[in-house]
């Protein structure tokens, strides 16, 4: 990134403040990274779990393959997923607070006797799927913003700060050229002028 300047003193100013304020963000976005960083490890974790939870509940489920035949299909179904919204180190994420099921009316005597356990494991099973497709998303917000955290860290770590450091840098030397070339044209100056009056008064 080419950081645009001139050689005159506004313009140091304005990058003097440009670089005070990106030194001054610094500390700040990357203390952002790391609990970003952490929390993006935390959810990966909490999504292995939520997938062998998961895998586990299915094995579960395929051991009684032989009598869900008996189970009448549509007798549960999920009526809405009640959602919030946090933030974690500025980002906000989906949070999943409750699943309602619709459970279809049937008969306790002439359904199969497992029928109430039956609904409670397909709740269990819907639930646990939501779940892992709720952490999937987290992730997938808090690996997004890490990255770009992590790209601003670096832009201005290995970019900005040291360009407007230079710039500086460049625009001080231009700047104190300058008035050294002006004292010493000032001084050649006052010399020839001390010549010319030493000149006139030994003239007759």
């Amino acid at each position: 990134m080419a950081i645009r300047f001139q050689y005159n003193k506004t313009s140091l100013q304005q990058l003097e403040k440009q670089l005070k304020m990106r030194e001054r963000s610094l500390p700040t976005i990357k203390s952002k990274e790391s609990a970003l960083r952490l929390e993006v490890k935390r959810t990966k974790d909490e999504v292995k779990q939520l997938e062998l939870q998961l895998e586990e509940q299915i094995q579960g489920y395929q051991s009684m393959a032989a009598l869900w035949n008996e189970f009448t299909p549509g007798l549960i179904k999920v009526d809405d997923v009640f959602l919030s919204t946090r933030k974690i180190a500025g980002v906000v994420v989906p949070v999943l607070d409750d699943i309602s099921f619709e459970i279809q009316p049937y008969s306790l005597f002439n359904a199969p006797r497992w029928t109430t356990g039956g609904i409670e494991l397909l709740k269990g099973l819907a639930r646990a799927g939501i779940e892992v497709e709720f952490s999937g998303m987290k992730l997938e917000l808090l690996e997004h913003a890490r990255k770009k955290t992590t790209q601003k860290v670096n832009l201005f770590e290995k970019v900005q700060i040291p360009g407007y450091k230079d710039a500086i840098r460049k625009v001080k030397r231009f700047m104190e050229d300058e008035e050294s070339l002006s004292k010493s044209s000032q001084k050649i100056m006052r010399a020839n002028q001390e010549k010319r009056k030493v000149k006139e008064e030994a003239a007759p």
